[in-house]
């Protein structure tokens, strides 16, 4: 196909305005939903019919930031490699720093934020902002350097580097990671 005769088309089939959507336009479906103590939101309150999973589990917002697989992958990733306790083997896993994720929703982390990191299973973790700095906390996306699937550990698993933070080290590696909710999809700031 011509270069001239497929732009033609893609005009004509109403992709451009996606095309020329500003950077931090959200293009694909939301993947974590960060509400609470939020400066800005650049979506809609909590609707019952459409988040309904949230419904679900008794959670309710007025505002929200919505992040898609693009808007995560557009932050800089860290790679961690910790011993995980489903085969106790060590494994790369990629993604944003926590703090950076707050941050580009607008969320300034001070030592006392409460941070609680929900799971689709309901299973809720909190830790401060000073535990999410100091033991380097990242939205993991890959794991091994491939997506990780919902129904595994994905795509999104709230996770650090245990093997790296000396008193979780010394722990049975199946005690490392209770505050580590993979299935990541909803995080609350308080």
């Amino acid at each position: 196909m011509e270069k001239r005769t497929f732009l033609a088309a893609l005009a004509a089939s109403g992709a451009a305005p996606v095309l020329a959507a500003p950077k931090n336009a959200q293009r694909g479906p939301t993947l974590l939903t960060v509400t609470g103590a939020i400066p800005k939101a650049n979506r809609g309150k909590f609707d019952p019919v459409a988040d309904q999973m949230m419904f679900k589990q008794k959670l309710s917002f007025d505002k929200a930031w919505a992040f898609d697989y693009a808007a995560l992958a557009a932050l800089p990733a860290l790679s961690i490699q910790p011993t995980l306790e489903y085969d106790s083997k060590v494994h790369t896993l990629s993604g944003p720093l926590l703090t950076d994720v707050l941050k580009s929703a607008g969320v300034t982390v001070t030592d006392g934020t409460r941070i609680t990191l929900r799971a689709v299973d309901g299973y809720a973790a909190v830790v401060t902002g000073a535990q999410a700095r100091q033991h380097r906390f990242i939205v993991a996306t890959q794991l091994d350097g491939a997506p990780m699937a919902l129904g595994g550990l994905g795509p999104l698993w709230a996770v650090y580097d245990a093997d790296r933070v000396p008193d979780m080290a010394k722990r049975p590696v199946a005690e490392r990671f209770g505050s580590c909710p993979w299935a990541l999809y909803h995080i609350d700031i308080a």
